[in-house]
Formats: C-alpha cells, structure tokens, sequence
C-alpha cells in the first residue's frame, strides 16, 4: 500500500464524516474499502461504552449470528482478542485462535466461520481512553503484516475521529450511564455490567466501598466542600483500580468490578490498596480533609448469579461498617448468620437496658499472700428471671457503638452505687475496675462521665480503676485513648492493661502509656507449669513492672499449683475460679465483710479501708 492509496483512504472517510454520515454507514465504508485493498482479512469494528461492554459497529463480512453473539460482551481477560485489547489498552495477537486460552470460551462461534488469527487494536480518545476495537480477523493462524501495520495505523486515526464525531449524537444515552460529578460510571451502567458478567466460579468479583466522613464535611464545610470529597474519592478509586472499573452508585457508594488476575488473586490485598489510595491527601483537597472508607466484597461463587454476589458484597459492607469501620471484610457463607446473631445480640441488650436488668457482677483481686479481697473486676452481665446472661453471650452486641455506649452508661452508674453501699459500711475496695473500649474514649463522653456519676452518688473517684486492652490502646493510631487515660490518672484514677501479652508488642506501649497494673492474660497462667518458656515470660514481665513501679495481677488462677508458682516467682496479686468466680453484689459485700474480719483478727487492729499495697 503506497501513500497515495493511504491519502485516498482517508479522503474519503473524512469526506463522510464531514457530510455527516452517522457512525455506522463510515465505519461500514472503512471496512469495506480496506477489504477490497487487502483481500486477505476480514476487518471488524466495536465500541466500548462506558459500562465496559463491546458492540459491534462494522464488520461487513461477518455473519449477523456471530455479531450479536458478541453484542454486550464485557471486556476483561480471557474475552477473545477484542475484549482483551480494550482492557488492557494495548495491541493483541492472537496467531492461533484455537489453542490460545483467551478464546476458548468462544471457539464454537468462532472456529465454525473459518476464523483461525485475529489481530485487535484499541482505538483511543484524545484523552487515552479506549472506546472501541478496530481487528483484522485471517482464516489461517497468523500475525500482521507489516503492511498491515501501517493499514490499521491510519484506520486507527480515522475510527478515533468518526468515534469522536459520534459522541455528541450518543450524548443522552452517555449521560444515562455516566455520573454527572465524577464522570464514572454510575448505578444504571453498573447494573448493566453486573447482567452481562458471566456466571464462571472466581471468573470476577465485587468491591463495594462507602465513605465514612461525607456526612461530617457536609456538616462542616458545606456541600462544595462534601463534592470536592466525592470526586478526590472517585479519582483515587479509578487510579487504584485500572485495569479494573470503578463506578459511583451515588452520595457515598462506590464499586469496583474485579476482572483482572492479580486483583482476584487476593481481593483482601486490593481491597487494602483501593482504601490506601482513598485516604492519601492531595492539594486538591481542602482544609486537608481527605476520604474514608469501609469496604465489603465478593468473587462469585459456585451456582450464583451477579445478582448474588452483590447482594453479598453489600452484606459484607454492611458487617465491616458495623465491626471493622475502615477496613476490608470478605463475604463467607456465615456472614448473614452472624450479622442475625449480632442484631438479636442487640435487642437482647436495648430489652436489658429498657427493663434494668443490665448489671455488674464482680470477679474478686486476691492478695495471694494473704487471701485478702484487695479489689474486683466488674463484669457486665444480664439477669432473665433467675438466669445470668454472660458478656459471652451479647458481646456481638458491644461492636455498635451506640449499644456500647450505653452499656459503659449503666456499668458506671451501677457500679457507682454499689461503692456507694460499700463505703458506707466502711468495707470499700480501692480496686473495682471495668473494662473500656475504644468507642468510649472516642466518643468523647468520658471524661463528663464517669467524674458526673461518681459525683452523683459521692463516690470518690479514686475508686474506679480504668481497664483497657492493648488494641484498645493502639486504636487507631492517635493519641486520644493515652490523652484521656494520664487526665484519668490526674484526677486520681489507676489504669489496668488487660490481657497483657497478647497484643503486638506488649512491652513497647510501656514507654508511652501511663499504667499502674498489668493483667497477665489467661493464656500465659495456663501453661505457668507445664512450661517454662511460659515461667519465663512471666518472670520478666514480673522484673520489668517492678523497675517500673507497676503492680502485676495474674488473670485466670484456677488451681493452688498455679497460685504457688506465681507466689514463688513474686507475683503479689491474683484473680480466678481458684478463689471465685464473678459474683453479684450481695455475694461481694459478704466477702469484703469476711476479708475485713480477717484482717482484723490477723493484725488486732482495724485494717485501712484503702490497702495501701496497691498504691
């Protein structure tokens, strides 16, 4: 082909584009000429709508059946050699249809028709994008030509303008599928990709992402402020997701449609980066308020349909919002169970609340050299009729923050009371500690809380002791729980490190967190004298919290062999079934009396109500 034959080529495509032939009568008319200057191919055209389907545009020598066959077709991996081209933006040759695994899926429509190579090219907009697929199909297995080469390059050209000449004619039905703020697809062109997916077991899945923070910049600073969030947001997912597509469903929902090998590979991993690439700040952004998310996905499975899968996407979204706000949860067959669970867990509790049947029951701190009652653990528990509820049984409940809230309310106003009881029997512990969770010092209520409910019933504050865990502590990176807890310790309150050991390195929250008792966790107890790797620990546990000046309790004594190797080691303090369960209130009260009559029989006189030895 010379380059006169090129000229004239154009020429008269142009011509027809200028007359303004629609786009189906000028590609037909490329396709047609470049057959007759190469009688060797069978030329073909397809755009690629916004949702990421084909649809065939010209292919003059390709029967009706096999073109609407293709119609609707999704582009992505393994979609023959047009539909792989447009997704991955690049040329593909496929030289042997029959043995190349892109096309197995379509070898009876294909091979039938005396199809063995195909050749296919994205066709892109001035901005990069592809929006359709020019291909020269051969009947023996083969790659282009060099002359071909040069052919395609300039169909490219003329394709890419006639598409663009196209646009505005297509402008209401582009509008319908596309989201008018952020220019991704919206809601109706993912719904249209989801009906066309096919059904093949981990052949795609489905990331469903909320913002957390759109209500709070709406709040704030206004709705200009609250879009400029939604389009960073929708940039950041876009970027983070190609070769994948993201779409906008609308307010704060997005989804992102996994077709790609390495993103279905691990959808944890890609549902990690997509909410990296979603926080990270840019210029763009003002008052550096950046978005949040929270994500839920699925792959589809055996026997499902995409209807399924996004049904279990959304279920999944739904329990990361309410349990792991700004992380990932992947859907697994007993996630509607638990999320029933966690909702029935939830009534139980408003019905407990509702009815004041919510109460503290209290585990006993034992002096394991004395045997005197030093102190209790509050542990919240339900009373139906004659029954108690473990914290077992509603802690699902716990993971709603409102819930959690309100439960803190009522554990502190009861134990309120109680001490009040205690003290005005002159048998008050110092030590009654109740565990705290990372809601509670986020919420920001505590520190009017617990001082406004102790002053409610004259009960010094010194009596309460702040337990919370290592995950607690680490929260979500920030300082507000260590802030809250040396205020806390200011006004005279002791803090508790529950089930020490257990978290991520233990011994480093030391150096930052203002501590006055570490729990040993039950696990380390356990193994206290089968093994001595267990011993060790504890020991040097034991030695660090003694150069520190911070006591040591051991959770979960249960046998007199554990208690005497923790007292040979020089563990003072220790709580468990050895010594005694939780017990309600009347049960408590009796102990104190018992441990204060002790005291007095073992020493003749009248022992402090506050035992020194905790301070």
């Amino acid at each position: 082909m010379n380059g006169r034959v090129d000229i004239s080529l154009q020429n008269d495509i142009l011509e027809l584009v200028a007359k303004g032939a629609d786009l189906t009568a000028v590609t037909d008319r490329l396709c047609r000429e470049v057959e007759i200057r190469i009688p060797d191919v069978i030329c073909s055209l397809m755009r690629v709508d916004v949702a990421g389907r084909l649809h065939p545009i010209a292919a003059p020598r390709l029967p009706e059946h096999y073109l609407q066959a293709i119609d609707g077709l999704m582009i992505g991996p393994k979609v023959g050699s047009c539909g792989t081209a447009a997704f991955q933006g690049e040329p593909f040759a496929s030289i042997d249809i029959e043995h190349d695994p892109n096309w197995a899926k379509y070898l009876d429509l294909v091979l039938p028709l005396g199809l063995r190579a195909c050749w296919s090219s994205p066709i892109k907009n001035g901005r990069g994008e592809v929006v359709g697929v020019f291909a020269f199909y051969y009947r023996t297995p083969r790659g282009p030509t060099p002359l071909e080469r040069r052919m395609v390059q300039v169909c490219l050209h003329l394709c890419a303008i006639a598409i663009e000449q196209d646009i505005w004619r297509a402008k209401q039905v582009r509008r319908a599928l596309q989201d008018g703020l952020t220019g991704l697809p919206n809601r109706s062109a993912f719904n249209a990709s989801l009906s066309d997916l096919d059904c093949d077991p981990g052949s795609w899945g489905l990331i469903l992402v909320d913002l957390d923070n759109l209500k709070i910049v709406n709040d704030t600073f206004g709705h200009v402020a609250g879009d400029a969030l939604i389009v960073h947001a929708a940039k950041s997912l876009a970027e983070a997701a190609a070769p994948d597509r993201a779409y906008r469903l609308g307010g704060d929902e997005f989804a992102v449609l996994l077709q790609s090998p390495a993103a279905l590979a691990d959808p944890a991993e890609t549902a990690r980066r997509l909410l990296g690439a979603l926080s990270r700040p840019t210029e763009e952004c003002e008052r550096n308020v950046v978005p949040r998310g929270t994500a839920g996905g699925a792959v589809i499975g055996e026997g499902e349909t995409p209807e399924q899968v996004r049904i279990n996407a959304d279920l999944a979204l739904y329990h990361a919002k309410e349990t792991a706000r700004g992380s990932f949860v992947r859907y697994w067959p007993g996630i509607a169970t638990r999320m029933a669970q966690r909702l029935e867990a939830i009534n139980l509790v408003e019905r407990a609340l509702a009815e004041d049947r919510l109460v503290p029951f209290y585990q006993p701190l034992f002096d394991l050299g004395t045997g005197d009652v030093l102190g209790f653990e509050a542990l919240c528990r339900i009373r139906d009729g004659d029954e108690i509820v473990p914290a077992a049984a509603f802690f699902e409940a716990t993971t709603d923050g409102k819930v959690a809230g309100a439960i803190t309310e009522r554990m502190l106003d009861r134990i309120a009371q109680d001490l009040r009881q205690w003290c005005d029997h002159g048998i008050a512990p110092l030590h009654v500690g109740m565990n705290f969770s990372s809601g509670d010092f986020h919420g920001g209520r505590l520190r009017e809380l617990i001082p406004a409910t102790f002053g409610h019933y004259g009960v010094p504050l010194r009596h309460l002791t702040l337990e919370i865990t290592e995950t607690v502590y680490l929260g979500r990176g920030d300082t507000v729980v260590a802030d809250c807890l040396r205020w806390f310790r200011a006004q005279g309150l002791a803090v508790a490190m529950d089930d020490f050991g257990t978290g991520y390195a233990s011994l480093t929250h030391l150096l930052t967190m203002p501590v006055d008792f570490l729990k040993i966790d039950k696990t380390f107890t356990d193994q206290l004298v089968q093994s001595s790797a267990s011993r060790a620990i504890v020991e040097g546990v034991l030695h660090i919290a003694n150069e520190l000046d911070i006591k040591v309790i051991a959770e979960g004594v249960e046998t007199e062999l554990q208690a005497e190797r923790l007292r040979s080691i020089g563990c003072a303090f220790g709580q468990g079934h050895l010594f005694s369960p939780a017990v309600n209130f009347d049960r408590a009260t009796k102990m104190l009396r018992h441990s204060h009559a002790l005291a007095v029989q073992r020493t003749g006189l009248m022992p402090a109500t506050e035992p020194q030895i905790l301070h």
